[in-house]
């Protein structure tokens, strides 16, 4: 999301797929905070805190109108963790959403325990009779053998299960949680949810977890791999039966005084004094992406459909490098936009 008009790309795709929320790892943005989108998305994000940080790791939420009207609160946890509240239709429960970046198998222990005491001392404070979700990248290989675990998982996971994947059981298993990737059935390429630059290695590291108590209001889990944002990570969806609900505004309670008289004058007096003394701007916001930009996005993406639908090693890397060539002249492309745009400004306010 650091690179310019990757967030436009990332919001594409999202109303593309109709996801109500929808979370982003590896953002590479610093500090906390919201930020709203002139197509409509709220993006809640938690970064490095430090000012010189550099522009790594951090996670976020892109909210969808419906999910920013149901949210309650949220909490910036640091780079790698992020939390969301919000109301349901379900009466007194909460849906809690957790969304992290875990450290890769290879971290030292220290820096994995870390995380996850982190995740821990924010898990202890939400309430048991609330849905909880904990999603993200964890870096974990949860493999098909669920013996020990088979309260936390089913066996559709992939591969075999790393240190991550036993990190991430073991957290499952002491919070009352199952990994919804690893229980409903689908083709392979619906389950790897990571893809090495060469396209020869995949993995399923990616996943969405449940409080056990809530298992069957998750209908299902499974990759969507049309979802283009120059990512070799492929999209993640799932499907709930829980419904958002919009979040009720207390009214205010202090005493209301009768102005309405004054209103009409009051008015009338400020529109024609700043008529006059500022006069008035003519302003309509802009879209500094071209549609020759757009374009090309949109054959970026067909160039990834060609790579997935690829049956042979050979034509996989054939497409690879039409894909390759295809995202350097979309990241071209926004560079001339992008350097139009901040033109036309200078010269606008030459000509102010």
């Amino acid at each position: 999301m650091f690179e310019a008009n990757k967030t436009a790309q990332i919001a594409r795709e999202r109303r593309a797929y109709n996801i109500t929320v929808l979370e982003l790892c590896e953002t590479r943005w610093t500090q906390s905070g919201q930020v709203r989108l002139n197509t409509g998305e709220m993006i809640l994000y938690s970064g490095h805190e430090e000012e010189d940080a550099h522009h790594t790791e951090g996670v976020a939420f892109m909210l969808s109108h419906e999910a920013q009207n149901a949210l309650i609160s949220w909490e910036a946890a640091g780079p790698r963790i992020i939390y969301a509240s919000f109301k349901t239709k379900k009466e007194n429960i909460k849906l809690n959403i957790i969304q992290c970046y875990a450290p890769t198998n290879d971290k030292d222990g220290e820096t994995k325990e870390d995380f996850y005491n982190k995740l821990q001392t924010l898990c202890d404070k939400l309430k048991e009779k609330d849905m909880t979700i904990l999603m993200g990248d964890l870096n974990a290989k949860i493999g098909s053998d669920s013996s020990g675990y088979e309260e936390v998982m089913g066996r559709q996971g992939l591969g075999k299960m790393n240190e991550n994947g036993e990190m991430l059981a073991d957290f499952c298993a002491f919070n009352n949680m199952s990994i919804g990737g690893s229980v409903f059935p689908h083709r392979r390429i619906h389950k790897a949810t990571w893809v090495s630059p060469d396209h020869r290695t995949e993995n399923q590291i990616d996943h969405i977890c449940i409080g056990r108590k809530f298992r069957r209001s998750m209908q299902d889990v499974r990759v969507q791999r049309g979802a283009d944002a120059a990512s070799d990570h492929h999209l993640v969806l799932a499907r709930m039966k829980m419904k958002l609900k919009k979040r009720e505004v207390k009214k205010s309670t202090r005493t209301q005084y009768n102005v309405d008289f004054l209103k009409d004058r009051i008015k009338e007096m400020w529109t024609s004094t700043c008529s006059e003394v500022l006069g008035k701007k003519k302003y309509q916001q802009k879209d500094w992406i071209s549609a020759d930009t757009l374009n090309k996005v949109q054959v970026r993406k067909e160039k990834k459909g060609a790579i997935n639908n690829s049956r042979t090693r050979a034509a996989k890397a054939t497409a690879q490098e039409e894909y390759t060539e295809a995202n350097r002249a979309v990241k071209n492309s926004v560079k001339t936009d992008k350097a139009n745009f901040i033109e036309d400004l200078a010269k606008e306010a030459e000509d102010a």
